[in-house]
């Protein structure tokens, strides 16, 4: 699993990175300040869940559900959290008309990253030094 959650890890650092010099250099001026400060959200909370994904792997020996349900839920908010405000934020240039489905992906996706907290709060209680 460790290998698994590193692998994860580099690539959606690697895709972080990416996404905030798009950010930073592709979007400026084609999108509202509003919108980039939401793909700026994104892109923030992409990176932080990434870095807490290769703290995971630092658990992986313990072979623990909770590092595992951390994994997946971090892995999950991701895409639901991140992915949905990167679409939200660029919607025009993708002509996308109906976004009333991604106003409620976006908070589910918060809840998934409370939930790999929680998880990984757990694993740190049962995990012996």
């Amino acid at each position: 699993m460790n290998k698994q959650i590193i692998l994860t890890a580099a690539f959606f650092g690697m895709v972080a990175v990416i996404l905030g010099a798009f950010g930073a250099h592709g979007l400026e001026g084609k999108v509202s300040e509003s919108q980039l400060e939401t793909w700026e959200t994104a892109n923030r909370y992409h990176f932080y869940h990434t870095l807490a994904l290769l703290f995971l792997s630092t658990f992986s020996r313990a072979k623990s559900q909770s590092i595992r349900l951390s994994f997946i839920a971090f892995t999950v908010g991701i895409f639901l959290f991140s992915g949905s405000l990167y679409i939200l934020s660029t919607r025009e240039l993708l002509g996308i008309t109906q976004v009333s489905m991604l106003g409620p992906i976006t908070p589910i996706g918060g809840l998934f990253f409370i939930i790999g907290w929680i998880g990984l709060f757990s694993a740190a209680l049962r995990h012996r030094a």
